[in-house]
């Protein structure tokens, strides 16, 4: 069973996923207006990866005889003023994300909860992946500018996400190695 303190910090990261979901979704229909759908289909997927990361800390704090809340998500900014000032504040929001996931480690590491600890393992890494993986876009949209055949290419590699391993929906339910 979970402790009061652990309960109520997991369901505020429930919601702070599912916020995080909220924006990829604005920032696919931002790219989407802006005719970039491989980066429209990227955020896309990550807005799905954000949903599935919500469900697996809503079904962890089910599992552990605890009571989910769900909050109110206020609506997401819907514009930015380039493609890579997206991607900055996406950026921006995974760093935001993994200092929330340290806050809850040593939480759970405070209230001697062993298996909250284990299970939020999972976010660590799965955090440095995220902050890598909008870093590596930010600095490729950093070389080839908001204009031209190279946003084109990078378009064209982010509509691929997922091509040859099936889907990215996948990941939020496996361990990571």
């Amino acid at each position: 069973m979970l402790k009061e303190p652990l309960e109520s910090a997991l369901n505020e990261q429930i919601n702070a996923e599912l916020r995080a979901e909220y924006l990829y979704l604005s920032m696919a229909a931002y790219f989407e207006d802006e005719g970039l759908p491989g980066f429209a289909s990227w955020m896309r997927a990550q807005s799905e990866e954000e949903h599935a990361h919500a469900m697996r800390i809503y079904d962890y704090v089910l599992d552990r005889d605890g009571r989910v809340r769900l909050e109110g998500i206020d609506a997401p900014q819907s514009s930015w003023e380039s493609p890579q000032a997206a991607f900055k504040a996406a950026y921006d929001h995974e760093v935001m994300v993994t200092g929330l996931i340290d806050d809850l480690v040593a939480l759970a590491r405070e209230e001697n909860d062993n298996a909250t600890e284990n299970m939020l393992q999972w976010f660590v890494a799965e955090q440095v992946e995220e902050e890598a993986t909008a870093q590596g876009i930010i600095d490729k949209l950093r070389h080839v500018g908001d204009d031209g055949p190279g946003l084109l290419m990078i378009d064209q590699e982010l509509g691929n996400r997922g091509a040859g391993t099936g889907s990215d929906e996948n990941e939020a339910t496996e361990q990571p190695e």
